[in-house]
């Protein structure tokens, strides 16, 4: 049995990440084809991150003819995990293309895990439940045996005779050192190269070195991975780090995990290989405030190459973090940033606005610590309700036939909230403006306090001021008019 995987994220259909040009593989993708693969299968990718449509899968169907069609999603990237309209309709697309060609079509991501019906209405013959790698192994095996009778699977949902049928999840995997190495040699690994060289001067490469999240923030949906912990061990990632800077002369890796390094003793373990073996790799991750606290710990990662550290930080309000059950506290945001720079990583950001009861003074609260910590980066969004979490079910019955975003950048607030739309849409404006004016002017301060810092680079970020101070002027004008409306 041959079987052509595919995925629905394109990155055209996204304007915003489509301009930043920092494509990641699809991960989630490549691990389901390289199981396949090491079991007999005969695979290949229709990879739809560059290309224009959902119909430019017809040729390749065409060409390459299979009898099962996978669109398997990426589920550690946060951008399909979004559920967007866009890459959904191409989703359908897809799977009516494929069908006209005679294919068994199987579905799996968050957006179909949540809406499975609808997917099945669409053409699809089976949709994967939740972690999907066993559940298509076992699915493909009944397939290529041309046994009909599936129900005894775990983690599926069909239609049986004009009935829908959802069987019992699928328990998550543990051992996941037993997974093959993703299918790199798959993806179109030169043109991902050619975008990042294009857009960053450097080529960067997503792993996974877990799977689930085992806190629960009321607004994070898990429909994949869910809140068990399960972590691959420290030899099995940087034997793929060795492969894929030998294989593909990688710069740079972002763990895409929800929480890196969680398991104790990891952090170090894998600095230590690191280190012995010269791995010289530079690298971002993920993590929570109150996890990097422990000084060892941040010097382990000083030590691997990590420049940069993403904390879900969402709010400066200590109220907001309580109703969010985010269990962190201001104080250890402010304590685990100090704690990076002071090793030489850069803190960066993920701030909500617009979770329900936030106020104007919450708001004010966010922006003075965005202000004062000055984080290298930040990411701004809004609360986004989706199936599955404790804050979809209280705003649900103010949702009407739009539930999800079109494309990343749409910010669309779509339930009733302290302001309207258009305010939250330019207080994201405001706050990315406001926070590079202040990186411009520490930037100043450092230079006139040492002048021997003064280089090409510093010098241009100390100019933006002229550019960032009018803007963010205008920005808070337009703010003000939209509070007052």
């Amino acid at each position: 049995m041959n079987i052509l995987f595919s995925h629905s994220y394109f990155l055209r259909f996204d304007p915003k990440q489509w301009e930043l040009k920092q494509p990641y593989a699809p991960l989630g993708t490549l691990y389901a084809a390289a199981l396949m693969r090491a079991n007999g299968y005969d695979v290949s990718l229709f990879d739809t991150m560059f290309v224009h449509c959902a119909d430019e899968v017809n040729s390749k169907i065409e060409t390459y003819r299979p009898e099962l069609f996978v669109i398997y999603d990426d589920g550690f990237n946060y951008l399909t995990k979004m559920c967007l309209t866009n890459m959904r309709e191409a989703a359908f697309r897809m799977i009516k293309n494929a069908k006209e060609r005679g294919c068994i079509v199987a579905v799996s991501s968050s957006d179909s895990t949540d809406r499975y019906e609808e997917y099945l209405n669409e053409g699809a013959d089976y949709i994967l439940i939740g972690e999907a790698e066993m559940t298509l192994l076992e699915l493909a095996a009944k397939l290529k045996r041309k046994e009909q009778d599936v129900t005894a699977l775990q983690g599926i949902a069909f239609m049986q005779n004009g009935n829908l049928v959802k069987t019992q999840r699928r328990q998550v995997m543990h051992d996941l050192d037993s997974l093959p190495m993703p299918a790199w040699d798959l993806a179109d690994m030169k043109t991902y190269r050619e975008y990042w060289l294009q857009s960053s001067g450097y080529f960067s490469i997503n792993i996974g070195t877990t799977r689930g999240c085992p806190f629960k923030c009321n607004w994070c949906a898990k429909p994949i991975y869910g809140n068990r912990y399960n972590s691959r061990s420290p030899r099995n990632v940087a034997d793929e780090i060795k492969y894929l800077k030998e294989k593909y002369n990688i710069d740079h890796i972002w763990f895409c995990d929800d929480i890196f390094g969680l398991k104790p003793g990891w952090v170090k373990e894998f600095a230590n290989i690191v280190i012995k073996e010269n791995i010289s790799v530079r690298f971002k991750i993920q993590s929570r405030a109150d996890l990097l606290l422990q000084e060892d710990n941040i010097q382990s990662l000083a030590k691997a190459g990590c420049e940069n550290v993403w904390i879900g930080a969402e709010s400066g309000s200590q109220n907001i973090l309580d109703a969010m059950d985010k269990g962190i506290t201001i104080q250890q945001i402010k304590e685990a940033t100090t704690l990076l720079k002071k090793h030489g990583i850069q803190p960066s950001f993920f701030i909500q606005f617009g979770y329900l009861g936030e106020t104007k003074e919450d708001i004010r609260k966010t922006i003075r610590m965005i202000t004062e910590l000055l984080p290298h980066s930040i990411g701004v969004s809004v609360s986004y309700p989706l199936p599955g979490t404790i804050f979809y079910d209280k705003v649900k019955s103010q949702l009407e036939e739009k539930t999800n975003w079109t494309d990343s950048d749409e910010l669309k607030m779509m339930f009733k909230n302290t302001y309207q739309p258009a305010f939250y849409k330019q207080l994201h404006r405001y706050v990315q403006t406001n926070h590079r004016l202040h990186l411009a002017i520490d930037h100043l301060k450092k230079v006139l306090k040492q002048p021997t810092l003064l280089s090409p680079s510093t010098l241009k970020k100390m100019l933006s001021i002229l550019y960032y101070f009018p803007e963010a002027c205008i920005s808070k004008y337009k703010l003000t008019n939209l509070e007052k409306g």
